[in-house]
C-alpha cells in the first residue's frame, strides 16, 4: 500500500519526489540516469516511483517486478516488464519471443538467458531512439542473477541514451550482486526511505481518516514507526470495526481493539474476506504477485465469468488490483499473509495441482516450471518419485528449458531421472536433458557422471550421440581432450550409426584436434565430416564441417582456398534461423581470413556484418569476438582510436577471455607506441590476467605488448624472447607467429643475435615464396634488408607494406631505410625517408616513435619540417577524433544512437561509447550539451 492519499497526493516524501521528478525531466531532455530505492516492505518505494511516474507524459514507462516465485527464471522482470510477449510487428520482440518458444536457438551449449540479455539490451535501445524511457525494476531482492547484471549494465550506459534506471529493493544483507548495484550508482541517486516523520504520519492519518486525528489516535499511529502500509491498514481496520468517529473536528479514536503490527492488521483486513473469496485469493497467492484472470480460472477449475463476483470482492476490500499483465495483489505482504497461512505440505500439493494445469492447457514452460519448482521444494518427500504427468511433460519441455533455465532445468530433472526406470527410454532422454544441463550450468563433474551413467543403459543411436557429444565438450572444458577424442572415437565406433550422426561426431573430433593444434590430423577428420554431412543433408552439421574445412585451410596458411569455404558455408547457414549462431561464427573467421590476405576493404566489411549480426543474435561471446576482430583489423589498418573503441564496448566482466586479452593487448601496444607507458602497463597487466585460463596458447597482440614493454626498458634479449619464446619451429608454428617476424628480426638485429635473425627471415622467405600477399612479401623483403642494412630492400618492404594497408610496418620500413642511407652518408633520400616516417608515425599518433626517430636522427642534422603535426590535445574539441566529430555532428542533428549507428555502419554500443568520450573530453553531461559545442563549433569554427 502506498502513503498516497485518496487525493493522489505523496505524504512525506518531499525531497525525493524532487529528485525524481528531476531525473525524468533530464531524461526527457535527453540525458539519462540511474537511481536505485532501498527502504523495507510498506515503506513506499513503489507509491513513491509511481507518483512521479505519472506526472510526465514525455515518456515511455515499463515496470517489471521480481517475483518470489519466479526468481530461478532468467530474466522474468525485463521479459515481462518490456512486455515482449504480447502480439508486436516489431522483429526484436518477436525475436526474443522465438528464443522463448525454441523456434530460435543458438549453438548447442549456449545458454539462452545470455543471448535474451542481449536481445533485451537492444530491445531498450531502440526504444530509447524512438522515445525517452523510464524502466522500473521492483522487488530486486527476488529478481535472479541474470536480470541484476542486466539492470547494472542498462544503468552503467544509461548516461548515453535517454533512459532512466530505477531499480526498487528491500535492503539485503548478504546479496553480493544487489550490493554491488549500489556501486553503479551515483552516491546522490540512492536513496534509502526510511519511516515517515511525526509530521507525515499525522498528515497521513488525516488524509485516510478524513479529519484531523486526535492525540490518541496519533499516538496509536505512533506504532507504526513511520511505515504508511502499516499506518494506512492501522487507520482502516479501525474503520472497519467502528474505532473511529469522525465528525467536523476531525477524527477521533473510539472504542475498540487496534491490530498491534502490520502483520496483524493485514490479517484483520483478511478476515473480513469471505471463505469462497479467501479460496480464490490462496490459489491466485500460488501464481505470484502479479496473474491473469485466464490462470487463475485454469488452476481453479472454474470459468472466467464464475470467478468474477470474487474478483470484483476482493478488489473493494483492497486486497487485489489492477495490474499491468491483469490482477495483482496490492501488496507483497498481503500475497505473502495469504501464501504463508496454508501448510507446506497443502502448498506443495496446490502447486503440484496448478502445475499440472497449467501444463494441460499448454501455458508457457517457465508458467509450469516456477509451479512444479515450489510443488518439488515445498515437499520434504525429496526422493519421492515425480508423477507420470511431470515425467511427460518435462520430456517435452525439456530441451526449452534446458536453453532458457538451465538451473532449473537441472533441478527438475534430477528429480525425473530419479523418478524413472533405469532401463527406459524415457529415463535416457531424461539423462541426456540432465547431462546437458549441468553442463550448461558449469558443472562439468556431474554432467560427466551423468552421461557416463547413462551411455551405460542406451542403446538408442541419437541419445548416444547426444550423451558422446555432451561427454566430449565436459572434457574438453575440463582440458582432458585426450579423454575427449577417445570418448568420441568410442561413439563412432557405434554399431549401425548413420551418416548424421556419423558427421556431427566427426565435426567434434576435427574441433577437438585444432583445439589441440593436431592440424594434420584436423585435416583429414575434417573432409570426412564434410563428406558425411553432404549424405546427411542436414544444415547444421553441413555449416559446422565446412567451418571445420576453413578452419584447418587457413591455420595451413591456404587463406585463398578458404574463402571459398566460408562462402559455402554461410549460404548453407543462410535460410535456417537456428543457425544463426553459427553463420556469425563463420562471418567472424572469414573477416579474419580476408584480412590476413590484406583485403581490407572487404575484411572491415565482412567484420562490420558480423558485428551487425552479432547485436541481433545477442551472444556475449559472439559479440566480443566479433568486435574484437573489427578491432585488430582497425589496428593493422592505422585506426587507431576506433581500435581503441571497439576494445572498450562491450562490459569488461561480460567479454570472451580470448577477445579479452587481444583487445586490452591492443590497446596495450597502442599506448605503448603512444609514449603513455603507464596506461600501456596497467593495460598489459590486465591482459595477462586474462590470457591466465588460455594456457600456453599464443596471442600475437600479447606477444607484441610484452616485448614493447621490455624494449622500452631496453632489455632488447628479452624483448626478443617475448616473440619467439612460443615458436618451437615447425611449419605450422610459422603461420601462427607471421604478425610477429618483422618485430623479431629487427630486435634480433639490434640485439646481434644473427643466428635468430637469419632463422626468422629465412621463414619470412618461405612464406612469401609463391605468394602474391602484399604483406608477406613485405616481411621477406624488411627482414632481408635489416639483415643486410639494403636501403632500396627496405624502400620496396615499406611500399609493400603500404600496399597491403599496414602503415606501422611501413613506417618501420621506411626509418629503417633512413638509418641504411645514412649509413653510406646519403643524406639526401636519408631525410626523404626519414620525413615519410615521421608523417606516418604522426597520423597514428604514435608519439614515442616520433620521439625515437627525431633522437635518432637529430644526431646527423636531420630534422623535422615546419609544418609538422603537434600532439593532438587531450581534452576539449580538438582532442575529438575524426569518427567522434562525425558523431558529434549527428548529436547536434538530434540522431539517436541506432540511427547513427546506422549511418556510420557502426554498432549501436560503439557509438554509445563514442559518445561517452565525447562527454568526457568536452566536459559536459549531456548529448544536448554536446549538440550545443558542436553549433558553437560550426559558427565560430577554430
Amino acid at each position: 500500500m502506498s502513503p498516497v492519499t485518496p487525493a493522489g497526493v505523496l505524504v512525506g516524501r518531499d525531497s525525493e519526489m524532487a529528485l525524481l521528478t528531476g531525473l525524468i525531466k533530464e531524461v526527457a531532455r535527453g540525458r539519462g540516469s540511474a537511481v536505485l530505492i532501498e527502504g523495507e516492505p510498506g515503506i513506499g518505494k513503489s507509491a513513491l516511483v509511481k507518483a512521479a511516474v505519472t506526472e510526465t507524459n514525455d515518456c515511455e514507462v515499463f515496470w517489471g517486478a521480481g517475483d518470489e516465485l519466479g526468481q530461478a527464471l532468467p530474466l522474468l522482470p525485463f521479459l515481462d516488464g518490456l512486455r515482449v510477449r504480447e502480439p508486436s510487428a516489431n522483429p526484436r520482440r518477436n525475436t526474443i519471443v522465438g528464443h522463448l518458444r525454441g523456434e530460435i536457438s543458438a549453438d548447442p551449449g549456449t545458454d539462452v538467458s545470455t543471448v535474451l540479455a542481449e536481445q533485451l539490451l537492444a530491445l531498450v535501445a531502440e526504444q530509447c531512439a524512438v522515445r525517452p524511457t523510464i524502466l522500473v525494476v521492483d522487488d530486486l531482492q527476488w529478481a535472479d542473477q541474470a536480470s541484476i547484471t542486466l539492470w547494472g549494465r542498462l544503468a552503467r550506459s544509461a548516461p548515453q541514451v535517454p533512459l532512466l534506471m530505477v531499480g526498487l529493493m528491500r535492503p539485503i544483507a548478504q546479496r553480493e550482486d544487489l550490493l554491488a548495484l549500489r556501486r553503479v550508482v551515483d552516491d546522490a541517486a540512492r536513496l534509502h526511505l526510511g519511516g515517515l516523520t511525526d509530521t507525515a504520519v499525522a498528515d497521513l492519518v488525516a488524509a485516510l481518516a478524513g479529519g484531523k486525528p486526535d492525540g490518541k489516535l496519533l499516538r496509536l499511529a505512533d506504532g507504526a514507526a513511520g511505515n504508511p502500509l502499516y499506518v494506512t491498514e492501522l487507520v482502516d481496520a479501525l474503520a472497519r470495526s467502528s474505532g473511529l468517529t469522525v465528525t467536523e473536528a476531525g477524527a477521533k479514536l473510539a472504542s475498540g481493539s487496534a491490530p498491534s503490527s502490520l502483520s496483524a492488521a493485514i490479517a484483520d483486513r483478511l478476515g473480513f474476506v469471505a471463505g469462497p473469496v479467501r479460496e480464490v485469493l490462496r490459489a491466485a497467492a500460488l501464481l505470484g504477485m502479479e496473474f491473469t484472470v485466464a490462470d487463475l480460472a485454469i488452476v481453479l477449475d472454474r470459468s472466467v465469468p464464475d470467478l468474477i463476483p470474487a474478483v470484483d470482492e476482493a478488489r473493494a476490500v483492497g486486497v487485489l488490483a489492477d495490474s499491468r499483465h491483469g490482477l495483482g495483489f496490492r501488496h507483497p505482504l498481503i500475497r505473502a499473509a495469504l501464501y504463508d497461512e496454508m501448510s507446506a505440505s497443502v502448498r506443495a500439493a496446490w502447486h503440484h495441482d496448478a502445475g499440472r494445469a497449467l501444463a494441460a492447457a499448454g501455458a508457457p514452460a517457465d508458467r509450469v516450471a516456477r509451479q512444479l519448482l515450489r510443488a518439488v521444494g515445498e515437499t520434504t518427500d525429496t526422493a519421492g518419485p515425480m508423477d507420470e504427468w511431470m515425467l511427460t511433460w518435462l520430456a517435452g519441455a525439456a530441451d526449452l528449458l534446458v536453453g532458457q533455465a538451465p538451473a532449473v532445468a537441472a533441478e527438475l530433472l534430477t528429480r525425473a531421472v530419479a523418478s524413472c526406470p533405469a532401463d527406459s527410454g524415457q529415463h535416457s532422454w531424461l539423462a541426456s536433458r540432465l547431462a546437458d544441463a549441468l553442463y550448461r550450468i558449469g558443472d562439468g563433474a556431474a554432467a560427466e557422471q551423468v552421461a557416463n551413467r547413462a551411455l551405460e543403459q542406451t542403446h538408442e543411436p541419437d541419445l548416444l550421440v547426444e550423451l558422446h557429444c555432451t561427454l566430449a565438450q565436459c572434457r574438453m572444458v575440463a582440458g582432458e581432450s585426450a579423454e575427449s577424442l577417445a570418448t568420441l572415437d568410442q561413439a563412432l565406433a557405434s554399431p549401425g550409426i548413420s551418416a548424421r550422426h556419423r558427421a556431427r561426431l566427426l565435426v567434434l573430433v576435427a574441433r577437438t584436434h585444432l583445439n589441440l593444434g593436431e592440424i594434420e590430423k584436423a585435416a583429414p577428420v575434417a573432409a570426412d565430416a564434410l563428406s558425411a554431412a553432404s549424405a546427411a543433408g542436414d544444415s547444421w552439421i553441413m555449416g559446422w564441417a565446412l567451418f571445420m574445412m576453413a578452419a584447418v585451410t587457413s591455420v595451413q596458411g591456404r587463406m585463398s582456398d578458404a574463402l571459398p569455404l566460408f562462402d559455402r558455408a554461410l549460404a548453407a547457414t543462410q535460410a535456417d534461423p537456428a543457425l544463426t549462431d553459427l553463420r556469425l561464427l563463420l562471418q567472424i573467421n572469414k573477416a579474419v581470413t580476408l584480412g590476413d590476405l590484406d583485403q581490407h576493404e572487404e575484411a572491415l566489411a565482412a567484420a562490420e556484418q558480423a558485428r551487425q549480426l552479432a547485436d541481433q543474435v545477442g551472444t556475449t561471446i559472439r559479440l566480443a569476438q566479433a568486435h574484437s576482430a573489427l578491432g585488430q583489423l582497425l589496428f593493422q589498418t592505422g585506426r587507431w582510436d576506433d581500435a581503441l573503441t571497439e576494445g572498450e564496448v562491450l562490459p569488461e566482466d561480460l567479454t570472451e577471455p580470448t577477445a579479452a586479452c587481444c583487445d586490452l593487448a591492443i590497446a596495450a601496444v597502442i599506448s605503448f607506441h603512444r609514449g603513455d607507458s603507464a596506461t600501456a602497463r596497467h593495460r598489459l597487466a590486465a591482459a595477462v590476467l586474462r590470457a591466465k585460463p588460455l594456457g600456453r596458447r599464443l596471442i600475437n597482440s600479447l606477444a607484441l605488448a610484452r616485448s614493447l614493454d621490455r624494449e622500452l626498458d631496453g632489455a632488447l634479449p628479452e624483448a626478443l624472447a617475448a616473440l619467439t619464446d612460443a615458436f618451437g619451429g615447425n611449419a605450422e608454428e610459422v603461420e601462427e607467429i607471421e604478425d610477429l617476424l618483422a618485430d623479431a628480426v629487427r630486435l634480433a638485429v639490434a640485439a646481434a643475435d644473427q643466428s635468430t635473425a637469419q632463422t626468422l627471415a629465412g621463414h619470412a622467405d618461405t612464406l612469401a615464396a609463391g605468394s602474391k600477399i602484399p604483406h608477406r612479401q613485405a616481411n621477406a623483403l624488411y627482414c632481408r634488408g635489416l639483415l643486410d642494412r639494403d636501403a632500396a630492400r627496405l624502400l620496396a618492404a615499406a611500399a609493400r607494406y603500404e600496399d597491403a594497408g599496414r602503415p606501422l610496418l611501413s613506417a618501420k620500413a621506411l626509418e629503417a631505410a633512413a638509418e641504411a642511407f645514412v649509413a653510406v652518408e646519403d643524406r639526401g633520400p636519408a631525410r626523404d625517408a626519414f620525413t615519410r616516417a615521421a608523417e606516418v608515425y604522426t597520423s597514428l599518433g604514435a608519439a614515442a616513435d616520433i620521439a625515437r626517430l627525431q633522437a635518432t636522427f637529430r644526431a646527423h642534422g636531420i630534422r623535422r619540417g615546419p609544418h609538422a603535426k603537434h600532439r593532438r590535445a587531450r581534452s576539449g574539441w580538438d582532442s575529438l577524433t575524426a569518427t567522434e566529430v562525425k558523431i558529434a555532428g549527428f548529436v547536434e542533428e538530434g540522431l539517436s544512437n541506432p540511427e547513427i549507428a546506422a549511418k556510420l555502419l557502426l554498432s549501436r554500443r560503439t557509438v554509445a561509447t563514442h559518445v561517452s568520450h565525447i562527454l568526457k573530453k568536452l566536459d559536459v553531461h549531456s548529448r544536448t550539451d554536446i549538440a550545443r559545442v558542436s553549433a558553437l563549433r560550426t559558427i565560430t569554427p577554430s
